[in-house]
Parts: C-alpha cells; sequence; structure tokens
C-alpha cells in the first residue's frame, strides 16, 4: 500500500523545500518572477528525495508553472490565478503517483485547492490573503480526516506525516501574508514506561506494506516525454508507490519494490538513469525507531550530525594503481579505514549515499583503479551502479556488509594490482560459499560464508537491542533486551550489552582464534569490562579495541 510510513516523511520534505531555495536564492535581486518560478520549479524537481518529496516537488512544479505562464501573459498575479495554481498543483499531485490513496497528502492538497476555488468564485474581491487562509483551513480539516481514510493511521492513533507537512506549508504562506504566526507543534509524549510503537508493533497492514516491497528505489531518468507512460506501466508490474515527476526530457522517478535491478534497468531501456539511490525501508524504519528509543529509554545522546566530507574531483596520474573507496559511519571508524588508506564516504544504516556521492569519491583520486567496500547490504546495489557509470576509472566492488570485514580485508589489498584483481581477491575472502539467503540480515551470509575459510579467517560479530518484541533462535526478546548477532542469527538474548558482548564472544571464540578487533559503538562503555573477562576467560587471545563511535550498533566483532 502507500504511503509506507519508512520515518524519513519530514526529512524528505525538508530536503525537497532547500533544494527549491538554493536554486532561488541566487537570483535574488533579479527582475522576472518567470525566472524565479523556473528556478524553483527546476530545484523541485532535482531535490526532491522519497515519495513525499516527489509528490510535494509536482505541487511546487504546478504552482510555479501556473504563475510563470500567468506573468509571460502579462496577468496579475492576484486571487484567481493563486487558486489556479493550487488546482494544477492537486492534478500534478494525482498524475505523479501510480495509484492514488485517499488520507494523504494528495487528499490535503485537493481540499485546499477545491477552498481556494470555492472562494474566488464566491467573492470576486478575494485577495491573496483570503485564498490561503482559506486552502489552510481546508488542509488543517483534511489532515484531521486521514485517519479516517486509512486505517492504519487509525489504528497507530496518528495523521498522515506528508499530509501534515503540506499543511505546515500553508501554515507558512498565512505567516508570510497576514502575520499569523505558524502555530506551535501539538505534541502529548507518552505516558512514562510506554515506548512509542516501532514499525514491528505496528498494525499487520503496515508491517506487511515494508517486508512485501522492502527497497525505495530512486533516480533522474532522461527521457523522451512520451516514453514515461509505458515506463510507469512497467513500473507497475515489479512495486507500488510509483511516483514520476518532471518534463521537458528530465524525470524524477521513485518506485518502492522487490527488483532494484529491473526497476532501473526499465529506466536504462527507455533513457538515461542518474543518481540512483537504493533504501532498505524496513531496516531504514527499524533504525529510526531504534534510535527514537535509544535517546529516550536508555539515555544515549546522538551527537550533532557531521557535514559530509566533500571530495575535489583530479586527474588520474596514476593509471596502474588502485584506491579504495569506503563507506563507514563513527569518527573512529572512519579513522580506522583511513588508516589502511581508505578514501571514506560518510554512511550506512538509515544514512545510504547516492550514486553521485560514491562518484565524487572516485573521482577524488588519483588512480586509475577504484575498489568499493559498501560496508552495508543496502549500499551494494548503489556501489555497482557508482562503478558502471565510472568513466575515467576502472571500479569494481567487494560486497563487504560490515566495516570488521572491511578492516580485515584490506590487509590483502595491494595497490600494485588492478581493481578486477584485488576486487577477485578481496571476494574470495568470504569463503568458499560466500553469501547465502538464510544467514545474518536479509541476504546474509552462506552457512560457511565469510570468516570459517575465507582470506583473513575472521568471524563476525555485532550486538544491538532489540527495537520490537519478537521470538528469536535464542528464545523470547522484548523491547530493550540487548542481542548478540552472528553470521547464522541472533544467538544471545540478554538484559544488558555486557552481558550480551561476552555471551557472544563466548559463543564465537575458538582455540583457531588469536586476534580480536572490538569496536565500540555510541555510549558504549563496557570495553574496559570486556577486555578484563577476556583476560580471565581467554588470556591467549590477543584484543585490539577501537572507539569506533558507530550508531545502532554497541559493538562490532572481528575474530582472526
Amino acid at each position: 500500500m502507500y504511503p509506507v510510513p519508512d520515518g524519513d516523511t519530514g526529512t524528505n520534505m525538508m530536503l525537497t523545500l532547500r533544494s527549491i531555495t538554493t536554486h532561488v536564492d541566487p537570483l535574488q535581486g533579479q527582475e522576472g518572477l518567470d525566472v524565479i518560478c523556473t528556478a524553483a520549479a527546476q530545484g523541485a524537481l532535482m531535490g526532491a528525495r522519497g515519495n513525499s518529496g516527489v509528490i510535494l516537488a509536482q505541487i511546487m512544479r504546478g504552482i510555479c508553472s501556473t504563475i510563470r505562464e500567468a506573468h509571460e501573459a502579462g496577468t496579475l498575479i492576484d486571487a484567481e490565478v493563486v487558486s489556479q495554481a493550487l488546482t494544477a498543483a492537486s492534478d500534478g499531485a494525482y498524475q505523479a503517483v501510480g495509484d492514488p490513496v485517499e488520507g494523504t497528502i494528495i487528499t490535503v492538497m485537493r481540499e485546499a485547492a477545491t477552498a481556494a476555488a470555492d472562494l474566488v468564485a464566491s467573492t470576486p474581491s478575494a485577495e491573496l490573503a483570503g485564498v490561503f487562509s482559506a486552502a489552510g483551513d481546508a488542509a488543517d480539516a483534511a489532515v484531521a480526516r486521514t485517519p479516517e481514510q486509512l486505517d492504519v493511521l487509525a489504528q497507530a492513533g496518528v495523521v498522515d506525516a506528508g499530509a501534515s507537512g503540506l499543511a505546515l506549508f500553508f501554515d507558512a504562506a498565512r505567516e508570510v501574508l497576514t502575520g499569523r504566526p505558524v502555530p506551535e507543534p501539538e505534541y502529548q509524549p507518552p505516558p512514562a514506561g510506554v515506548v512509542s510503537k516501532t514499525p514491528a508493533d505496528a498494525p499487520a497492514q503496515t508491517q506487511s506494506s515494508i517486508a512485501d516491497l522492502r527497497y525505495e528505489v530512486m533516480y533522474f531518468l532522461d527521457t523522451d516525454d512520451d516514453n514515461i507512460a509505458d515506463f510507469k506501466k512497467a513500473w507497475a508490474e515489479i512495486g507500488d508507490s510509483i511516483a514520476v515527476v518532471g518534463g521537458d526530457g528530465t524525470f524524477n522517478c521513485h518506485i518502492h519494490t522487490d527488483h532494484i535491478g529491473e526497476s532501473i534497468e526499465a529506466g536504462i531501456a527507455i533513457g538515461r538513469p542518474y543518481q540512483i539511490r537504493v533504501t532498505d525501508l524496513l531496516e531504514e524504519a527499524a533504525e529510526h525507531a531504534e534510535s527514537a528509543f535509544v535517546t529516550a529509554e536508555l539515555g544515549i545522546t546522538t551527537p550533532p550530525t557531521t557535514t559530509p566530507a566533500t571530495f575535489a574531483p583530479v586527474d588520474v596520474t596514476e593509471p596502474d594503481t588502485c584506491a579504495v573507496v569506503a563507506i563507514a559511519a563513527g569518527a573512529g571508524v572512519i579513522e580506522l579505514l583511513e588508516s589502511q588508506g581508505a578514501r571514506v564516504v560518510e554512511g550506512g544504516q538509515s544514512m545510504n549515499p547516492s550514486v553521485a556521492d560514491l562518484l565524487e569519491a572516485i573521482n577524488s583520486v588519483p588512480a586509475g583503479n577504484v575498489v568499493i567496500l559498501p560496508n552495508n547490504k543496502n549500499i551494494i546495489a548503489v556501489a555497482e551502479q557508482a562503478a558502471k557509470a565510472s568513466t575515467v576509472r576502472s571500479v569494481a566492488v567487494v560486497p563487504t556488509t560490515n566495516v570488521v570485514q572491511a578492516i580485515a580485508l584490506l590487509v590483502n589489498f595491494n595497490p600494485a594490482n588492478n581493481a578486477e584483481v584485488n576486487a577477485t581477491t578481496l571476494t574470495s575472502g568470504f569463503g568458499t560459499t560466500g553469501f547465502g539467503t538464510t544467514g545474518f540480515g536479509t541476504t546474509g551470509f552462506g552457512t560457511t560464508g565469510f570468516g570459517t575459510t575465507g582470506l583473513g579467517n575472521v568471524t563476525y560479530g555485532e550486538v544491538t537491542h532489540a527495537v520490537r518484541g519478537s521470538d528469536t533462535p535464542a528464545g523470547p526478546a522484548k523491547v530493550g533486551d540487548w542481542l548478540g548477532i552472528s553470521a547464522a542469527g541472533i544467538e544471545i538474548v540478554a538484559s544488558s550489552p555486557l552481558e550480551a558482548t561476552t555471551k557472544l564472544l563466548q559463543t564465537l571464540i575458538t582455540d583457531d582464534h588469536e586476534l580480536l578487533t572490538l569496536i565500540a559503538g555510541e555510549g558504549a562503555d563496557e570495553t574496559e569490562q570486556i577486555t578484563e573477562w577476556l583476560k580471565s576467560e581467554h588470556p591467549e587471545l590477543e584484543v585490539e579495541p577501537h572507539q569506533g563511535g558507530q550508531p545502532h550498533y554497541r559493538y562490532f566483532l572481528g575474530l582472526e
């Protein structure tokens, strides 16, 4: 169903509007409303993120195109023109989605446009402030009704997030035109001891909608406008939540699907897809819920987000050498990878970099060959697209799903080899059966995958906490329990991170292991206790502790 509650609605709408201001701000002081409207429409198209952002972009394009056309015709931009612009925005919003669902942002836009049109029809002397007041009042009322139109909202006790975002747009317009302050957000904290619902705690309809269509795929597509109708039909066969906006040869395309490759190939068949972004909706939703739980219930404060590093392009001056681009989160983890010679792009769970981000890093090294270490299964497909998109350097992808793997494999990286040779050498480190379908995570590891027979002889584990109650192979887990996870799945359910880590290590350590790499995440303060336990229980094991600072995971473990 649409919409899938992926936890990013507000962020996606904000980024879309921020792109508009980025395109418009440099034009301040220039004459010509047509120029401003054109820039705003282009900014909306290029900056749209997620389903909500794509639909908002279409709304803004409808408004801007109507006002631009009126200005070019010499028509005064009055209440009637603005009402027509809101109607165009509503029509565009419905056209943007493959299967419109009421009780969402598109419903609110329609109700707002209808109220504006009714006011202009009944009051010929209506002014702009009146039009936006009528539209805003209708939007507020429509938002309040969204739970009546979507059972999943009623069951969760919330209104639609995208609809609320659009209502805020009208609130801001009223503030500019009338001076009425934007209302303070109404928020009622949950009662003491009550944890907000996570996606898995939510009604079954919500869970199945995420699990059945796991991935969000977005990209820009250069193609003839006449191809879009058939393109939408092709996408309708492999997914839903389809939104395609744009025109004049450039489109912003969004789909929820299980078929990443097919969704991209559909664009390749008719044109040039670029800036491809792939997001795992299920894990992203869980990570957002986890961050909220950690902050509220466990007293761990997430540090401010840093601005991702930008990389300046350079010429290929070392064509016969190879460089490494790795994706990682956490200052300590990034520093560790950089010390091994990797160019690091900041990213990971809930912060997947785009193809453009990876290409920027690729083009910043003087080497003619590059190996990408995604270090997260959600980023592998994006890394592969970046490798294909690189036209100057030869690029290969080693499908690492965790930084511990990357740290171990980089020991075997040879900058004198080309990308293909290095990728083959490093990939062989995942063992004789490689990746499987029943191991840890959705794609997981095979039963004898990375660690037992592979290059580097690394056994991998991680410690995190449960964001929902469920039955696990290690027994029942409730919200807040700590989980010890290996390549085989959940091994430990414990009441504390110390207990989860030591019990997991007891399960993983064998007589063949000589070295433990222990990477502590945000808020982890059990490292000294863990090392003392290891000295007592496994004195023969050398321990290398690192302060990784990675979010979501208390500890990463790598045994060699």
